[in-house]
């Protein structure tokens, strides 16, 4: 029998004061607790990155982390994302217009893994997008498009920031 123990998270933004059992993994509270569906359950074995979030700006396995590891520390999943206007990511907008997916189940998490690939610097070439975004696994194959997406929202950001 395991005890209940009080958490608060920063989810998006928002605080979330929860009783939780303390080996509750990040994607059960997001999914179960928050109210946050977009985060994906695909292997909840961390090999098929479906559950990628950022805790700090970095990219983890939300199926392998405990809530309890990130108290304190800033989470951002797909929902929070966009710009508070409501404007889309560059990745979100360039998924978009390069059909990056198929089924979309795996998509919230390759988005929040190209982010973080752009943010890291791991997106100059093809080859390193696709190094550095394979913990991300796509059912369907449309891993032609979301290179190309990776490239192009690089590519906007870059020009974005040299502005």
């Amino acid at each position: 029998m395991s005890a209940v123990h009080p958490l608060s998270l920063e989810v998006n933004g928002i605080r979330h004061d929860l009783q939780l059992d303390i080996r509750t993994t990040l994607l059960d509270v997001l999914r179960e607790h928050a109210d946050l569906p977009g985060t994906k359950k695909g292997c909840d074995h961390g090999q098929c990155g479906a559950c990628t979030v950022h805790v700090d700006g970095e990219r983890v396995l939300s199926c392998l982390t405990l809530a309890a590891q990130v108290e304190g520390r800033s989470v951002r999943t797909i929902e929070g994302l966009q710009s508070a206007d409501g404007v889309m990511h560059a990745v979100q907008t360039a998924f978009i217009e390069h059909d990056a997916f198929q089924c979309g189940y795996c998509t919230p998490g390759q988005i929040m893994s190209a982010v973080g690939c752009i943010r890291e610097g791991h997106a100059g070439t093809d080859d390193e997008i696709r190094e550095y975004m394979s913990g991300n696994l796509c059912r369907c194959g449309a891993y032609p498009h979301i290179v190309a997406a990776v490239r192009d929202a690089a590519s906007r950001l870059m020009k974005e920031a040299a502005q």
